[in-house]
């Protein structure tokens, strides 16, 4: 499967999608919430100590708690291309610390080169072309620095994919692109010993309608759902949720997700040393939420 970029009309779309459902999201976060909890504990094998901590697509902010219960002494960044996510952010910091708030794009991040240690970004990366985030990520890196992330693989929803092609040609369903081309894509991007793996998580729903309520809050289908607009009527749907009955089994449908994690270094280079305060780029260049 080839890796597809977003047009600026999609982005505006998915920001836009994200700042609406933000007051909300927790409340179907279920999933990003486990795999959240599954690449902080993958940390528990690293050894490294960061400087600066950046979570680019930080969501709510529930990792971000983490980070900073984690590495308690680092400058923590929460970076999302969502205000709405972000005030969720900074509202649910709590009594830690408060993080950096950034709003920004991870395809053209608003920070410097070499500044960064550790970059956690979990299932954010199905929103974007790989190939510039991954040129982002190793941009703004510092040697020995590591990449830690989360997304979704190909075999993500197909049951719902299956389902709606006994209704028509249409891709219904948003594509996601496979581990081994975003392994590739980190080694073009200049990463040295990238490692990837897979896992398939099933959540279970009683009717199709709420496998796709579900994916409706917390945006997984968005892209698909604006291009076939004005092309979905209630009888399509009503026999997409027949279809989807082949799938029942004791008593419940299942909704499969495609997990993939990676992880990756930047490798040692001769580097001018940054201070602190060179982190970002000026406040007037970038979009940021003041603390």
């Amino acid at each position: 499967m080839s890796m597809t970029q977003k047009t600026d009309a999609e982005k505006k779309l998915i920001q836009r999608h994200f700042n609406d459902k933000a007051s909300m999201y927790e409340s179907s976060a279920i999933l990003q919430r486990e795999i959240g909890q599954q690449m902080l504990s993958r940390l528990d094998y690293v050894t490294l100590r960061p400087d600066v901590v950046l979570d680019v697509g930080c969501g709510t902010g529930r990792s971000v708690q983490a980070l900073r219960k984690r590495y308690g002494s680092a400058q923590l960044l929460a970076l999302d291309v969502s205000t709405g996510m972000l005030h969720q952010t900074r509202k649910n910091s709590g009594w830690l610390r408060k993080p950096s708030l950034i709003c920004g794009d991870a395809e053209s991040l608003p920070i410097a080169d070499n500044s960064v240690d550790l970059i956690y970004s979990n299932l954010m990366l199905q929103w974007c072309d790989p190939e510039k985030v991954f040129a982002e990520f190793i941009r703004v890196l510092r040697p020995r620095g590591l990449l830690m992330f989360s997304t979704f693989g190909p075999d993500t929803l197909r049951e719902l994919r299956a389902s709606w092609a006994q209704i028509d040609q249409q891709a219904h369903v948003n594509s996601f692109t496979d581990m081994h081309l975003l392994g590739d894509c980190l080694m073009r991007a200049g990463f040295a010993n990238p490692v990837m793996d897979m896992d398939m998580t099933c959540l279970t729903y009683q009717t199709a309608r709420d496998v796709m309520l579900d994916l409706k809050a917390i945006g997984a289908n968005t892209l698909k759902q604006r291009e076939q607009k004005g092309l979905v009527t209630r009888h399509k749907i009503n026999r997409v949720y027949a279809a989807y009955e082949a799938f029942r089994e004791g008593g419940v449908l299942p909704a499969s997700f495609e997990v993939v994690y990676g992880h990756a270094w930047k490798a040692e280079v001769p580097r001018k040393q940054k201070n602190m305060g060179d982190i970002f780029i000026p406040v007037d260049q970038l979009g940021r939420i003041q603390k």
